[in-house]
């Protein structure tokens, strides 16, 4: 499949799919959480920069990786709740190793209904 910016044949539209969007939360991470770490003690709005610059990457990563998705079939339910799956898979490491917060249970219930959530909206 050609999208224009990049041939999805060696990887599969959904392996392909899948890592853009991974690889677009580790941004989205950093930019909405990381700042909380590293510019604690700037103003407000250097953090909102620095977010806004981050994001930009994650961008360039996700709009690519929704649209080719998108194109093969994959709703758009579909992908959002992949997206959230992704999203807590990321943040959860996020979390736990580089903003060091305790590990808890309740990950792996919000986790679980996320199992559910990716149930019911692939199953048709």
């Amino acid at each position: 499949m050609n999208t224009g910016l990049l041939q999805v044949t060696v990887l599969g539209v959904p392996l392909t799919t899948v890592l853009l969007l991974a690889a677009s939360n580790v941004f989205m991470t950093f930019a909405w959480y990381g700042h909380l770490k590293n510019l604690a003690t700037a103003p407000w709005w250097i953090a909102a920069l620095v977010s806004w610059g981050i994001a930009l990457f994650e961008y360039l990563l996700q709009v690519p990786a929704n649209r080719i998705g998108y194109a093969a079939g994959v709703s758009l339910a579909q992908l959002k709740i992949l997206q959230e799956v992704i999203t807590l898979s990321v943040f959860v490491p996020f979390a736990v190793l580089y903003m060091q917060q305790p590990l808890k249970l309740d990950y792996l219930w919000a986790g679980l209904c996320l199992v559910g959530a990716v149930y019911f909206i692939f199953r048709s």
